[in-house]
């Protein structure tokens, strides 16, 4: 969809924080929704579940005492029926911890239903967690789901089986395995934090070229280092200011959905428009869904638009600048005017509160435009697992 006039959609109430007299609710893992796609391997999502169980691990960045999870058919045409649902402390997947799981209700009742393009709150259950834990989220699903909104890429794995499998504590029963996510959209907790990061951002956020599994992109890192909550709102492949089949809504739509309603959060870092500019170099090349040429102007109003979203709703707003990305297949003159001219706003217009500039920390010596040889991990766009350490560093600096 082409580039408009960037509007300023409206932002939504923030959720109830409340959980009970004493503690409010902290969000402690997202992942964006995407539309059902195909192209991504294994991939569940175009033909949903049907008398299957789905059960998918996620790492916490926030503990407490008791836990709720939210659900998404945003992409959804009908109605989608939760037959049952879980949540435990997850052991070597697709095992849990014996003795943690605790049954989750909707309302009350042990299954419910999804209107279309809506979402589902749980009931919060007791249940200890802390920061770095590692949850399991198992979804039954009797009735055939339809198309599956789900997030594409999740370096990490999620585990189908057939039947009712809520109760298998060993995993036995899971014998199909998906790196995304389907329908868990965010895990909450009462720890009572209002100090959380959202990472908004694109596969650089989403943590392409992190190692598989091991919880290695630089929001995890952000968090260990800073003992905050994170919220990773990346979707790889996203742009500021198209829509996309593959890689999600633009992201001055998708702000407020993706961020500014889960609560807990006060500051926000932005790092997109790399895909804006890099797709519009390589238009040539069917792999991407072409955009339309941008220059600085659309971007630096992109930019300035969701600044507005997230002031309006009281959060502190960190730029980061594109990090080096010569040499790669988003590279190309233009690209590289925009890019250069685009971090230069980014740096020195005073529009964010702070910024964070990745660009530099993460420059090669020899030439800056390029990443870091120590840094590259392999396509000379997305960093490595110690290059998303350098990330996380540079942005805990600012904060």
């Amino acid at each position: 969809m082409p580039a408009t006039a960037p509007a300023t959609p409206a932002v939504p109430a923030r959720p109830d924080r409340t959980a009970g007299p004493a503690r409010s609710w902290t969000t402690a893992w997202t992942a964006a929704p995407q539309l059902p796609s195909e192209g991504f391997t294994p991939n569940w999502s175009r033909e949903g579940f049907w008398r299957q169980t789905l059960r998918q691990p996620v790492r916490l960045t926030a503990g407490g005492g008791r836990v709720r999870v939210r659900l998404s058919h945003a992409y959804g045409t009908s109605p989608l029926r939760i037959e049952g649902a879980t949540v435990a402390r997850a052991a070597a997947a697709p095992a849990v911890e014996p003795g943690s799981t605790r049954r989750l209700t909707f309302g009350g009742a042990a299954h419910a239903a999804i209107p279309a393009r809506g979402e589902l709150v749980s009931d919060a259950v007791d249940l200890a967690t802390a920061a770095g834990d590692t949850l399991s989220v198992t979804l039954h699903f009797e009735a055939a789901t339809g198309p599956a909104t789900f997030h594409a890429q999740a370096y990490t794995t999620s585990h189908r089986g057939e039947g009712d499998l809520l109760d298998d504590v060993d995993g036995a029963g899971f014998d199909a395995a998906s790196a995304s996510w389907y329908l868990l959209t965010a895990v909450e907790t009462d720890a009572g934090r209002a100090d959380g990061i959202a990472l908004f951002g694109d596969s650089l956020t989403d943590g392409f070229g992190s190692t598989p599994g091991a919880d290695r992109r630089w929001g995890d890192a952000l968090a260990r280092r800073t003992g905050r909550p994170v919220l990773n709102a990346g979707i790889g492949g996203n742009l500021l200011l198209n829509d996309s089949a593959w890689y999600g809504e633009r992201g001055l739509n998708r702000l407020a959905r993706d961020v500014l309603a889960h609560p807990g959060t006060d500051t926000l870092v932005v790092l997109l428009g790399l895909n804006d500019i890099g797709f519009s170099e390589t238009a040539d090349q069917p792999t991407y869904r072409p955009a339309p040429v941008l220059g600085t102007a659309e971007l630096v109003a992109g930019h300035g638009a969701l600044v507005r979203q997230a002031r309006r709703a009281g959060l502190r707003v960190v730029g980061a600048t594109l990090l080096p990305f010569a040499g790669s297949d988003h590279w190309g003159a233009r690209a590289a005017r925009t890019g250069r001219e685009l971090n230069a706003w980014i740096r020195c217009s005073g529009t964010y509160d702070a910024v964070a500039d990745l660009h530099r920390a993460l420059a090669g010596p020899a030439d800056p435009d390029r990443l870091h040889p120590a840094y590259d991990s392999g396509d000379h766009l997305h960093p490595n697992d110690a290059g998303y350490e350098v990330m996380a560093e540079a942005v805990a600096a600012v904060l």
